[in-house]
């Protein structure tokens, strides 16, 4: 199993793509599925990718969340985001 801690925004959620998928808890059949979504969680990367970028502009009441801690929320966010989606298109 992999420490999550470790790894990148896409590759945690192309696991958990893979685990809905697979494990009992999800969608599939399996109650142990972790050494499963370690042999096929890269097939979800492009999914994974296309939940990112969704999530590139935040709602206006993440704004006004980021707002009430401070600095400019909009590009924080967006830069976060846009980070997480480069570190896996330069691989």
């Amino acid at each position: 199993m992999t420490d999550v801690s470790v790894t990148s925004p896409v590759e945690r959620i192309a696991r958990v793509i893979a685990a809905e998928a697979l494990s009992i808890n999800g969608e599939g059949g399996d109650p142990s599925a972790g050494g499963e979504v370690d042999a096929v969680w890269e097939q979800e990367v492009d999914r994974a990718l296309a939940v990112l970028r969704t999530l590139r502009e935040p709602t206006p009441e993440m704004v006004e969340a980021g707002r009430a801690a401070g600095g400019d929320p909009a590009a924080v966010w967006n830069a976060m985001v846009r980070a997480a989606i480069g570190q896996e298109e330069t691989v």
